[in-house]
């Protein structure tokens, strides 16, 4: 009976609670006013305290703990559509009381469902949900990288490597937009999305996960794919909410290798590596994934005055921070920090993880009501986690019972698949271009040969409808590769000579023979697709095949164009050097074959830049923002192409570079103005990129640092003025007591190939 009135109970005060927020809608609307922010906050903070006042600590928990999909999933074969399994999935949602479901049907590939299947499934979740005590919803996870990647046919965009390659902030918002739409046209509620860690180490191999080296444009780009995917209000119905990862230090590894250690020192990390979070914070993610790896000795998982200290004191974050994939358990199993999982559970959960991903049992739940029993963790810390948890529930619109956002009109449209072909050419990096060797003649005899010319997977990566990507069958056959879309677009002679894939051995005699009938060679090298550990290497070198075939094509005597493919800087440099052409492709999605071959013809007119510093040799890893030390005596920064590099097949000027104060108080800004001219034949787009250098410092300044850019459009002979301004932030760095400053003191402006001063006074 008791049971029976505390149900009864419950339902009605969550009546109460929801018509006292429709009433305060009503009011505001009545009052002809939109319901403020502070208003809709307050009103989900007092139903987030009642919910919570209602909650035994088993419920409490449950919220905290995420399962993957295997838990609620019955096995099927590899061409099967998942299903759950309902004895399975009230064991977790009833029972376990999961807060948290993630990741794709359990496949041998864990492969992409239809929208259809997801839809159905998602809902199937929900109604679990709906028969609780409190009908406290899931939120169901997925890593939406580059568009809506567990769903098939959905509009796949170029990685964020090659977005970052755009120097297009608009390209980033737009994508944004459209995964937001197709992932919540799927019925998906969270995207594990976007990496805000910045890439300084080019074995890391998810680098091709990130915006490339470069704060500010890492910055730039990941704020505006946030701004799209999330709008003012991600409980929209084509909105949701993203997360930030993976909070801190993942991508430095020392070694290069996944999940290994980092070494960054405290001033390091404030320069370089947390900006891009707080931006990321300041930007609206309501969450943040934990880093994998470690820093400085201490795992992220441990890691409270990472996770507590600066990212809740400092950043002002109050979302969720959720663990990745069994990091709380590997405290004890991997890391030797815990003596057992109980006390991984509990350093963990201290340190300030809220939401475990667990994600194959109940582990977690079973040890965190243990140790909150026993007072080892205080019942206030669980309150706290939950609170958060059930905000950001709130917040994405989980408790409203709005209908699916319609397919029709919000799945793989004409505008989005337009767009997501334009990031791609926008992506795609001309690096050189001997005796205008591109683009070549519609009638051109084209040899194409290498083992990334007939793939989709090379130009897609990992996290592409598996999680490796490298699953070729599964890719839709409607798209082209490159080799078809040069076959499609040739009124010439192709021929193919592969291996069709990395583990079919390459003919290279028959290469060098076929040669001698076509006019030109176009080399299409690179790396299969992987992510995480599996994609860890020991040298940054191509494979010996690769290798071979290009010195056999070289020999021949033809002309060679080289493409690369792939998510890291492979060296390249001995075939670069004699090549006459080229295109670094990197990953630039699945519209990518037709982007590369447009190019190739001329179709666009390239104007991709590097995100990255492209290595010489495989121990030349240094960023373009290197210290003066780095350039001093016979150390000297000599990549094969530097950071920000990019041809076109038109020609662009940059003069006229001021400032217009030689002179600023500590606290302005100042504004800088430059005029860019297409000095070409051809309409084309530039991205104008501006660096500062502080002249002399208390602590050591980069050579130069990129603080702002601009892409424009120009007809042959236009000349446009560009306008910057630039920040106190802008002229500051982290100071000898680790507290962000500007000092006085003579800065540099630079554009192109001029240079202009200012002072900052005292």
């Amino acid at each position: 009976m008791r049971k029976q009135n505390l149900k009864q109970s419950t339902a009605k005060n969550i009546k109460l609670q929801t018509k006292h927020i429709i009433l305060i809608v009503i009011l505001s609307v009545m009052s002809g006013r939109s319901v403020s922010a502070q208003e809709t906050n307050k009103a989900i903070e007092n139903k987030v305290k009642s919910l919570l006042s209602q909650m035994t600590l088993e419920e409490k928990v449950g919220q905290m703990t995420q399962v993957d999909f295997t838990v609620i999933g019955v096995y099927k074969q590899q061409n099967a559509e998942g299903q759950i399994d309902p004895v399975k999935l009230d064991d977790a949602v009833l029972k376990h009381h999961a807060g948290s479901i993630l990741n794709a049907p359990f496949t041998p590939d864990n492969k992409a469902q239809s929208v259809e299947t997801w839809r159905k499934m998602i809902r199937t979740v929900q109604d679990a949900a709906a028969r609780t005590r409190l009908k406290i919803p899931v939120i169901y996870g997925i890593d939406a990288i580059h568009g809506a990647t567990y769903t098939q046919n959905s509009v796949l965009f170029p990685q964020a490597i090659n977005m970052a390659a755009t120097f297009n902030a608009e390209l980033a918002f737009k994508e944004g937009e459209i995964t937001a739409r197709e992932v919540r046209a799927s019925g998906l509620q969270w995207n594990f999305s976007t990496v805000m860690d910045i890439g300084r180490q080019p074995l890391w191999p998810r680098l091709w996960e990130t915006f490339g080296e470069d704060v500010h444009l890492a910055t730039v780009m990941g704020t505006s794919y946030i701004k799209g995917h999330q709008g003012d209000d991600f409980s929209a119905a084509d909105k949701a909410p993203t997360c930030l990862k993976h909070y801190v230090g993942y991508s430095y590894p020392l070694n290069g290798k996944d999940r290994t250690p980092a070494w960054i020192g405290e001033r390091m990390l404030r320069e370089y590596f947390l900006p891009t979070f707080e931006a990321g914070v300041k930007a609206g993610s309501p969450t943040v994934m934990v880093n994998s790896a470690e820093v400085d000795g201490i795992p992220g998982h441990a890691n409270h005055h990472y996770l507590t200290t600066i990212l809740r004191g400092e950043l002002g974050f109050k979302g969720i921070a959720v663990s990745d994939w069994a990091d709380i358990e590997r405290l004890y199993t991997r890391d030797k920090m815990a003596a057992s999982p109980k006390e991984a559970v509990k350093i963990a959960v201290m340190a300030g993880v809220d939401m475990s991903m667990v994600p194959f049992d109940f582990s977690f739940y079973d040890l965190l009501i243990d140790l909150v029993k026993s007072g080892e963790v205080p019942m206030s810390r669980i309150d706290e986690a939950v609170s958060r948890i059930l905000t950001v529930k709130h917040q994405a619109g989980l408790f409203d019972s709005k209908p699916l956002l319609p397919v029709e009109g919000n799945f793989a449209t004409a505008e989005a698949i337009e767009t997501n072909r334009q990031a791609a050419r926008e992506s795609i990096i001309l690096a050189k271009n001997d005796h205008n060797i591109l683009p070549l003649k519609k009638d051109a005899s084209i040899l194409v040969a290498g083992p990334t010319a007939n793939l989709l997977s090379v130009m897609n990566g990992g996290w592409t409808i598996t999680w490796q990507g490298a699953t070729e069958y599964l890719y839709p056959q409607e798209k082209l590769t490159v080799l078809e879309a040069i076959q499609e677009k040739s009124a010439g002679k192709v021929t193919y000579v592969g291996g069709g894939s990395f583990y079919a051995p390459i003919d290279i005699q028959k290469v060098a023979d076929e040669a001698q009938n076509h006019d030109v060679i176009l080399l299409s090298l690179g790396e299969h697709p992987y992510t995480e550990t599996l994609g860890n290497i020991e040298s940054l070198n191509l494979d010996q095949a690769q290798v071979d075939l290009a010195n056999a094509a070289i020999a021949t005597g033809k002309p060679v164009v080289l493409l690369t493919l792939g998510g890291r800087p492979r060296i390249i440099t001995s075939i670069a050097e004699r090549a006459s052409g080229v295109i670094l492709g990197f990953l630039p999605g699945m519209e990518g074959g037709e982007a590369i071959a447009d190019i190739l013809y001329g179709d666009y007119n390239p104007n991709g830049r590097l995100p990255i510093t492209y290595p010489r040799n495989t121990n030349g890893i240094t960023p373009y923002d290197y210290k003066p030390i780095e350039s001093f005596e016979l150390n000297r920064y000599n990549p094969l192409y530097p950071f920000g590099h990019g041809l076109s097949y038109t020609t662009f000027e940059t003069s006229g570079l001021k400032v217009e104060k030689d002179k600023i108080n500590q606290g302005e800004n100042i504004n800088v103005t430059v005029n860019v001219k297409n000095t070409g034949p051809l309409t084309g787009k530039e991205a104008v990129l501006v660096y500062i250098n502080d002249v002399a410092a208390s602590v050591t300044r980069p050579n130069k640092q990129l603080k702002a850019f601009k892409k424009v459009e120009l007809n042959p002979g236009q000349t446009e003025s560009l306008s910057f301004t630039l920040t106190p932030h802008d002229l500051s760095f982290i100071g000898v007591d680790l507290k962000r400053i500007v000092e006085p003191g003579d800065f540099k402006v630079m554009v192109g190939n001029e240079t202009v001063g200012f002072t900052v006074m005292k």
